[in-house]
Protein backbone atom coordinates (compact mmCIF):
# COMPACT_ATOMS: atom_id res chain seq x y z
CA UNK A 1 0.00 0.00 0.00
CA UNK A 2 2.91 2.36 0.73
CA UNK A 3 3.81 2.83 -2.95
CA UNK A 4 0.22 3.06 -4.21
CA UNK A 5 -0.66 6.33 -5.99
CA UNK A 6 -4.24 6.60 -7.20
CA UNK A 7 -5.84 8.75 -9.90
CA UNK A 8 -9.63 9.02 -9.98
CA UNK A 9 -10.87 10.15 -13.40
CA UNK A 10 -14.40 11.55 -13.42
CA UNK A 11 -14.13 12.35 -9.73
CA UNK A 12 -16.89 14.97 -9.70
CA UNK A 13 -19.63 12.48 -10.52
CA UNK A 14 -21.99 10.67 -8.18
CA UNK A 15 -19.60 7.79 -7.47
CA UNK A 16 -16.35 9.73 -7.70
CA UNK A 17 -17.34 12.28 -5.08
CA UNK A 18 -17.61 9.64 -2.37
CA UNK A 19 -14.97 7.29 -3.72
CA UNK A 20 -12.26 9.95 -3.46
CA UNK A 21 -13.12 10.58 0.19
CA UNK A 22 -12.98 6.87 1.02
CA UNK A 23 -9.74 6.30 -0.88
CA UNK A 24 -8.17 9.26 0.91
CA UNK A 25 -9.14 7.83 4.29
CA UNK A 26 -7.66 4.46 3.35
CA UNK A 27 -4.46 5.48 1.56
CA UNK A 28 -3.91 9.05 2.79
CA UNK A 29 -4.62 12.37 1.07
CA UNK A 30 -1.16 12.53 -0.47
CA UNK A 31 -1.69 9.26 -2.35
CA UNK A 32 -4.96 10.14 -4.09
CA UNK A 33 -5.53 12.56 -6.98
CA UNK A 34 -8.99 13.63 -8.14
CA UNK A 35 -9.54 14.72 -11.75
CA UNK A 36 -12.41 15.85 -13.94
CA UNK A 37 -13.11 18.33 -16.74
CA UNK A 38 -14.17 21.11 -14.34
CA UNK A 39 -11.77 23.98 -13.82
CA UNK A 40 -11.95 23.63 -10.06
CA UNK A 41 -13.43 21.21 -7.55
CA UNK A 42 -13.43 20.84 -3.78
CA UNK A 43 -11.75 17.65 -2.59
CA UNK A 44 -9.58 16.76 0.41
CA UNK A 45 -6.88 15.69 -2.09
CA UNK A 46 -5.02 17.25 -5.01
CA UNK A 47 -7.29 18.10 -7.94
CA UNK A 48 -6.25 18.25 -11.60
CA UNK A 49 -8.41 19.32 -14.53
CA UNK A 50 -8.20 16.43 -16.99
CA UNK A 51 -10.05 15.30 -20.12
CA UNK A 52 -9.82 11.51 -20.35
CA UNK A 53 -10.10 11.70 -24.15
CA UNK A 54 -6.83 13.65 -24.27
CA UNK A 55 -4.49 10.67 -24.19
CA UNK A 56 -1.30 12.68 -23.92
CA UNK A 57 -2.66 14.70 -21.01
CA UNK A 58 -3.70 11.54 -19.15
CA UNK A 59 -0.30 9.97 -19.78
CA UNK A 60 1.46 13.11 -18.58
CA UNK A 61 -0.44 13.10 -15.29
CA UNK A 62 0.16 9.38 -14.76
CA UNK A 63 3.91 9.72 -15.34
CA UNK A 64 4.47 13.02 -13.52
CA UNK A 65 2.47 11.95 -10.47
CA UNK A 66 3.81 8.37 -10.42
CA UNK A 67 0.26 6.98 -10.58
CA UNK A 68 0.01 3.22 -10.15
CA UNK A 69 -3.78 2.74 -10.07
CA UNK A 70 -6.59 4.45 -11.98
CA UNK A 71 -10.28 4.44 -11.12
CA UNK A 72 -11.79 5.44 -14.46
CA UNK A 73 -15.32 6.72 -13.81
CA UNK A 74 -15.77 9.30 -16.58
CA UNK A 75 -18.76 8.42 -18.77
CA UNK A 76 -21.93 9.78 -20.32
CA UNK A 77 -24.78 8.04 -18.50
CA UNK A 78 -27.79 6.29 -20.01
CA UNK A 79 -30.40 9.05 -20.40
CA UNK A 80 -27.86 11.70 -21.43
CA UNK A 81 -26.15 9.40 -23.92
CA UNK A 82 -29.47 8.77 -25.68
CA UNK A 83 -29.66 12.51 -26.38
CA UNK A 84 -26.05 12.62 -27.63
CA UNK A 85 -25.34 9.10 -28.96
CA UNK A 86 -22.18 9.78 -30.96
CA UNK A 87 -20.55 11.74 -28.17
CA UNK A 88 -21.69 9.14 -25.62
CA UNK A 89 -19.98 6.37 -27.59
CA UNK A 90 -16.84 8.42 -28.14
CA UNK A 91 -16.42 9.45 -24.51
CA UNK A 92 -17.22 6.05 -23.09
CA UNK A 93 -14.92 4.14 -25.44
CA UNK A 94 -12.02 6.51 -26.12
CA UNK A 95 -11.64 7.24 -22.43
CA UNK A 96 -11.37 3.54 -21.64
CA UNK A 97 -8.70 2.99 -24.29
CA UNK A 98 -6.70 5.92 -22.90
CA UNK A 99 -6.38 4.05 -19.62
CA UNK A 100 -6.10 0.48 -20.91
CA UNK A 101 -3.24 1.41 -23.24
CA UNK A 102 -1.31 3.05 -20.41
CA UNK A 103 -1.54 -0.22 -18.48
CA UNK A 104 -0.61 -2.24 -21.56
CA UNK A 105 2.52 -0.10 -21.95
CA UNK A 106 3.50 -0.75 -18.33
CA UNK A 107 2.60 2.65 -16.86
CA UNK A 108 -0.20 1.39 -14.58
CA UNK A 109 -0.43 -1.61 -12.28
CA UNK A 110 -4.19 -1.76 -11.79
CA UNK A 111 -7.38 -0.30 -13.27
CA UNK A 112 -10.95 -0.07 -12.03
CA UNK A 113 -13.61 0.57 -14.67
CA UNK A 114 -17.33 0.30 -13.92
CA UNK A 115 -19.81 -1.38 -16.18
CA UNK A 116 -23.58 -1.30 -15.62
CA UNK A 117 -26.81 -3.27 -15.66
CA UNK A 118 -27.42 -1.30 -18.87
CA UNK A 119 -25.50 -4.05 -20.71
CA UNK A 120 -28.58 -6.24 -20.38
CA UNK A 121 -31.41 -5.97 -22.87
CA UNK A 122 -34.96 -7.17 -23.59
CA UNK A 123 -33.79 -10.71 -24.37
CA UNK A 124 -32.12 -11.07 -20.96
CA UNK A 125 -33.94 -12.90 -18.19
CA UNK A 126 -35.37 -10.14 -15.98
CA UNK A 127 -35.58 -11.99 -12.67
CA UNK A 128 -32.41 -13.00 -10.84
CA UNK A 129 -30.36 -12.19 -13.95
CA UNK A 130 -27.28 -14.45 -13.90
CA UNK A 131 -23.67 -13.49 -14.56
CA UNK A 132 -23.63 -15.41 -17.83
CA UNK A 133 -26.67 -14.77 -19.98
CA UNK A 134 -27.87 -13.30 -23.25
CA UNK A 135 -26.59 -9.72 -23.51
CA UNK A 136 -28.14 -7.53 -26.21
CA UNK A 137 -28.20 -3.91 -24.98
CA UNK A 138 -30.44 -1.42 -26.75
CA UNK A 139 -29.13 1.90 -25.38
CA UNK A 140 -25.96 3.74 -26.41
CA UNK A 141 -24.76 3.58 -22.83
CA UNK A 142 -25.40 -0.16 -22.61
CA UNK A 143 -23.73 -0.84 -25.95
CA UNK A 144 -20.63 1.11 -24.91
CA UNK A 145 -20.46 -0.64 -21.54
CA UNK A 146 -20.79 -4.10 -23.09
CA UNK A 147 -18.10 -3.27 -25.64
CA UNK A 148 -15.96 -1.98 -22.78
CA UNK A 149 -16.40 -5.25 -20.90
CA UNK A 150 -15.11 -7.21 -23.87
CA UNK A 151 -12.14 -4.88 -24.30
CA UNK A 152 -11.26 -5.17 -20.62
CA UNK A 153 -11.32 -8.95 -20.91
CA UNK A 154 -9.25 -8.78 -24.11
CA UNK A 155 -6.59 -6.53 -22.58
CA UNK A 156 -6.33 -8.85 -19.59
CA UNK A 157 -5.97 -11.97 -21.71
CA UNK A 158 -3.79 -10.45 -24.43
CA UNK A 159 -1.61 -8.04 -22.43
CA UNK A 160 -2.08 -9.23 -18.82
CA UNK A 161 -3.61 -5.89 -17.79
CA UNK A 162 -4.97 -6.05 -14.24
CA UNK A 163 -8.34 -4.47 -14.91
CA UNK A 164 -11.30 -5.03 -12.60
CA UNK A 165 -14.94 -4.17 -13.05
CA UNK A 166 -18.40 -4.44 -11.55
CA UNK A 167 -21.77 -3.87 -13.16
CA UNK A 168 -23.27 -1.08 -11.09
CA UNK A 169 -27.03 -1.26 -10.56
CA UNK A 170 -28.93 1.97 -9.93
CA UNK A 171 -26.96 3.97 -7.37
CA UNK A 172 -28.45 6.11 -4.62
CA UNK A 173 -26.51 8.60 -2.51
CA UNK A 174 -27.10 11.82 -0.59
CA UNK A 175 -23.80 13.62 -1.22
CA UNK A 176 -24.35 14.44 -4.90
CA UNK A 177 -27.22 15.24 -7.24
CA UNK A 178 -28.50 12.95 -10.02
CA UNK A 179 -26.19 12.75 -13.03
CA UNK A 180 -28.38 11.78 -15.99
CA UNK A 181 -29.15 8.12 -15.37
CA UNK A 182 -32.38 6.18 -15.82
CA UNK A 183 -32.39 5.13 -12.17
CA UNK A 184 -31.85 8.69 -10.91
CA UNK A 185 -35.48 8.99 -9.83
CA UNK A 186 -34.44 7.03 -6.74
CA UNK A 187 -32.15 9.93 -5.74
CA UNK A 188 -34.36 12.84 -6.78
CA UNK A 189 -37.39 11.42 -4.98
CA UNK A 190 -35.72 12.05 -1.61
CA UNK A 191 -34.87 15.66 -2.42
CA UNK A 192 -38.41 16.37 -3.59
CA UNK A 193 -39.94 14.56 -0.62
CA UNK A 194 -38.10 16.93 1.70
CA UNK A 195 -38.53 20.09 -0.39
CA UNK A 196 -42.11 19.81 -1.62
CA UNK A 197 -43.68 16.67 -0.15
CA UNK A 198 -44.48 15.27 -3.58
CA UNK A 199 -42.71 13.81 -6.59
CA UNK A 200 -43.57 13.06 -10.22
CA UNK A 201 -41.71 9.98 -11.35
CA UNK A 202 -40.50 9.49 -14.94
CA UNK A 203 -40.91 5.70 -14.59
CA UNK A 204 -44.12 3.78 -14.01
CA UNK A 205 -44.98 2.68 -10.49
CA UNK A 206 -44.27 -1.02 -11.12
CA UNK A 207 -40.87 -0.64 -12.83
CA UNK A 208 -38.63 -2.72 -10.57
CA UNK A 209 -34.87 -2.29 -11.00
CA UNK A 210 -31.75 -3.45 -9.13
CA UNK A 211 -30.49 -0.73 -6.81
CA UNK A 212 -27.63 -0.10 -4.40
CA UNK A 213 -26.94 2.49 -1.73
CA UNK A 214 -23.76 4.46 -2.34
CA UNK A 215 -21.86 3.18 0.72
CA UNK A 216 -22.29 -0.34 -0.67
CA UNK A 217 -21.22 0.77 -4.15
CA UNK A 218 -18.04 2.28 -2.72
CA UNK A 219 -17.49 -0.84 -0.62
CA UNK A 220 -17.84 -3.10 -3.68
CA UNK A 221 -15.47 -0.90 -5.68
CA UNK A 222 -12.78 -0.88 -3.03
CA UNK A 223 -13.25 -4.55 -2.13
CA UNK A 224 -12.69 -5.79 -5.68
CA UNK A 225 -9.61 -3.60 -6.04
CA UNK A 226 -8.19 -4.84 -2.72
CA UNK A 227 -8.73 -8.52 -3.53
CA UNK A 228 -5.73 -10.65 -4.57
CA UNK A 229 -5.46 -10.88 -8.35
CA UNK A 230 -6.00 -14.64 -8.34
CA UNK A 231 -9.41 -14.14 -6.73
CA UNK A 232 -10.66 -12.09 -9.69
CA UNK A 233 -11.93 -14.81 -12.00
CA UNK A 234 -14.05 -12.56 -14.25
CA UNK A 235 -12.21 -9.83 -16.15
CA UNK A 236 -15.16 -8.49 -18.12
CA UNK A 237 -17.40 -7.31 -15.26
CA UNK A 238 -19.03 -8.83 -12.18
CA UNK A 239 -22.71 -8.70 -11.36
CA UNK A 240 -23.25 -7.02 -7.99
CA UNK A 241 -26.54 -6.29 -6.28
CA UNK A 242 -28.01 -5.22 -2.97
CA UNK A 243 -31.78 -4.71 -3.40
CA UNK A 244 -34.52 -4.38 -5.99
CA UNK A 245 -37.59 -2.16 -5.80
CA UNK A 246 -39.99 -0.09 -7.89
CA UNK A 247 -41.04 3.57 -7.44
CA UNK A 248 -44.11 2.53 -5.47
CA UNK A 249 -41.99 0.53 -3.02
CA UNK A 250 -39.62 3.40 -2.27
CA UNK A 251 -42.50 5.88 -2.01
CA UNK A 252 -44.21 3.65 0.56
CA UNK A 253 -41.00 3.41 2.58
CA UNK A 254 -40.55 7.20 2.48
CA UNK A 255 -44.12 7.57 3.82
CA UNK A 256 -43.03 5.69 6.93
CA UNK A 257 -40.95 8.80 7.67
CA UNK A 258 -42.98 11.49 5.85
CA UNK A 259 -46.62 10.32 6.00
CA UNK A 260 -47.93 13.18 3.82
CA UNK A 261 -45.57 12.40 0.93
CA UNK A 262 -47.35 11.81 -2.41
CA UNK A 263 -46.12 10.48 -5.74
CA UNK A 264 -47.47 10.73 -9.29
CA UNK A 265 -46.29 8.99 -12.46
CA UNK A 266 -45.52 10.50 -15.85
CA UNK A 267 -43.24 8.07 -17.74
CA UNK A 268 -40.96 9.60 -20.39
CA UNK A 269 -38.32 8.24 -22.80
CA UNK A 270 -36.41 6.70 -19.87
CA UNK A 271 -39.24 4.21 -19.40
CA UNK A 272 -38.26 2.41 -22.61
CA UNK A 273 -34.67 2.15 -21.36
CA UNK A 274 -35.76 0.77 -17.98
CA UNK A 275 -38.09 -1.74 -19.63
CA UNK A 276 -35.07 -3.48 -21.15
CA UNK A 277 -33.18 -3.81 -17.87
CA UNK A 278 -33.38 -6.60 -15.26
CA UNK A 279 -35.65 -6.40 -12.25
CA UNK A 280 -33.19 -8.27 -10.01
CA UNK A 281 -29.60 -9.48 -10.24
CA UNK A 282 -27.83 -12.71 -9.26
CA UNK A 283 -24.36 -11.86 -7.98
CA UNK A 284 -23.22 -15.20 -6.58
CA UNK A 285 -19.90 -15.09 -8.49
CA UNK A 286 -18.87 -11.83 -6.80
CA UNK A 287 -19.88 -13.20 -3.42
CA UNK A 288 -17.92 -16.40 -3.99
CA UNK A 289 -14.80 -15.00 -5.67
CA UNK A 290 -13.97 -11.92 -3.60
CA UNK A 291 -16.45 -11.93 -0.74
CA UNK A 292 -18.98 -9.33 -1.87
CA UNK A 293 -21.72 -8.73 0.70
CA UNK A 294 -23.95 -5.61 0.83
CA UNK A 295 -24.90 -3.91 4.10
CA UNK A 296 -28.03 -1.92 3.14
CA UNK A 297 -31.58 -3.01 2.30
CA UNK A 298 -34.41 -0.66 1.27
CA UNK A 299 -35.60 0.12 4.81
CA UNK A 300 -32.11 0.86 6.12
CA UNK A 301 -31.20 2.92 3.05
CA UNK A 302 -34.31 5.14 3.15
CA UNK A 303 -33.80 5.88 6.83
CA UNK A 304 -30.14 6.77 6.30
CA UNK A 305 -30.82 8.89 3.19
CA UNK A 306 -33.50 10.99 4.88
CA UNK A 307 -31.46 11.43 8.03
CA UNK A 308 -28.39 12.63 6.11
CA UNK A 309 -30.32 14.88 3.72
CA UNK A 310 -32.21 16.38 6.63
CA UNK A 311 -29.03 17.07 8.59
CA UNK A 312 -27.32 18.61 5.57
CA UNK A 313 -30.26 20.57 4.13
CA UNK A 314 -32.19 23.70 5.04
CA UNK A 315 -35.36 21.62 4.57
CA UNK A 316 -36.24 19.76 7.77
CA UNK A 317 -38.55 16.82 8.23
Amino acid sequence: MSDTKILVIGACGQVGTELVENLARTFGNERVIASDIREEASFPVKYIKLDVMDREAVKEVVLQENVSEVYHLAALLSATAEKHPEYGWKLNMDGLFSVLDLAKDGHLKKIFWPSSIAVFGPTTSKQNTPQYTVIEPTSVYGISKFAGERWCNYYHQRYDVDVRSIRYPGLIGWKSLPGGGTTDYAVDIFHQALKTGNYTCFLSEETALPMMYMPDAIKATMDIMAAPADKIKIRSSYNVSAMSFNPQDIANEIRNHIPEFSIAYDPDFRQAIANDWPASINDEEARHDWGWNPEFNLEKMVSDMLQNLNQNSIVKI
